[in-house]
């Protein structure tokens, strides 16, 4: 069995899993309740919690496999990209138990790993498809040939959709993580009060930027030139905004994609990404797509978050023996 390790960002989890892509165990330990206070990820903070609970996730991840690390036949682990402190975590954890297991080390693109969360759901072949990572790092358009040969479509020029969830949320006075808190806020608001920009929605390029829509939010609650001071928890205003902010990503978010599928041809499309858990996205992408006569195959909540059942990409390159030295060394930054 192949045991993943993931460590990219905030979240330090492991999974393991069978040549089938069945998930025998999995374990996932979160930091948000570290980083709140900071209305975002600390990489310091992030790296040293990471060195705290890499053995005791992967020693939880086996118990509930009712395995032991004779088990594992192999070890991956996700390499690029991320944060540098981070990714080194969880490297050195795979590397050693390589050394101490003899078994081969896999390398997993991250970012590559949440489309290949759509492929573990769904149980069937999912590829060639177009794929979509939209995550607090990374909002990214791929067409994927098969799950070894990704093809950057287009990207974020600033902020990712997840990123402009969470400095949106701190300027409405939200807690981190933005997303989550958004969504809950946008409830009870009407998204056609505002009308905030939609950059790049009507230009042929497959491109996004969200740092003007941060901006619109940031002078909608307070003209150029006041103080800013959030809306009163539970008000109106705050759910207005909420909702007009959401809804202007989800239309960029959604424009793109339909663009994307245009471009290529394809007529799947496979969603991953913590942003992809948001309800209002997965209900409208899934109706947009219906009415395109597209397959979409959206990861399951479970899954959007960083996790390490979407490791499961490794399978792949170990069928194809990609295997790595143990010089294998951390490779951070945005997308690979």
């Amino acid at each position: 069995m192949l045991l993943v390790l993931e460590s990219t960002c905030d979240e330090t989890a492991a999974a393991l899993i069978d040549e089938r892509l069945n998930v025998r165990g999995s374990s996932v330990a979160t930091q948000d309740e570290l980083h709140q206070v900071f209305g975002g990820v600390v990489p310091e903070i992030a790296s040293r919690a990471h060195v705290e609970r890499i053995l005791p996730v992967i020693d939880q991840c086996l118990k509930r496999a009712g395995a032991t690390l004779a088990d594992v036949s192999a070890v991956a682990v996700a390499n690029t990209p991320g944060l540098a402190g981070s990714l080194l975590v969880g490297i050195s954890a795979a590397k050693a138990l390589c050394v101490a297991l003899d078994v081969p080390l896999v390398a997993v693109n991250h970012i590559h790993a949440h489309v290949y969360a759509c492929r573990v759901a769904a149980g069937v072949d999912v590829f060639p498809c177009v794929g979509y990572v939209v995550s607090g790092g990374h909002t990214t358009l791929f067409y994927c040939e098969s799950p070894l040969k990704f093809h950057v479509l287009g990207g974020t020029l600033d902020d990712a959709a997840g990123e402009a969830f969470d400095k949106t949320a701190s300027l409405l006075g939200l807690p981190y993580p933005g997303g989550p808190h958004i969504e809950k806020a946008a409830a009870g608001g009407d998204p056609r009060v505002y009308r905030f920009p939609r950059t790049f929605l009507n230009e042929d390029r497959i491109e996004f930027s969200f740092s003007g829509l941060k901006t619109a939010v940031r002078y909608a609650i307070a003209p150029q030139g006041t103080e800013l001071v959030a809306p009163p928890a539970g008000s109106k205003l705050l759910a207005d905004l909420a909702a007009s902010f959401q809804q202007a990503v989800i239309d960029v978010l959604i424009g793109k994609a339909e663009q994307a599928l245009r471009a290529t041809g394809y007529k799947t499309l496979c969603v991953g990404g913590g942003v992809a858990a948001n309800g209002a996205f997965r209900k409208q992408l899934e109706a947009r797509m219906t009415k395109l006569g597209v397959t979409l195959h959206i990861a399951p909540r479970e899954l959007c978050t960083d996790n390490a059942v979407m490791g499961a990409i490794a399978w792949e390159r170990l069928r194809a023996g990609l295997v790595e030295s143990l010089e294998l060394d951390a490779v951070p930054g945005l997308v690979r």
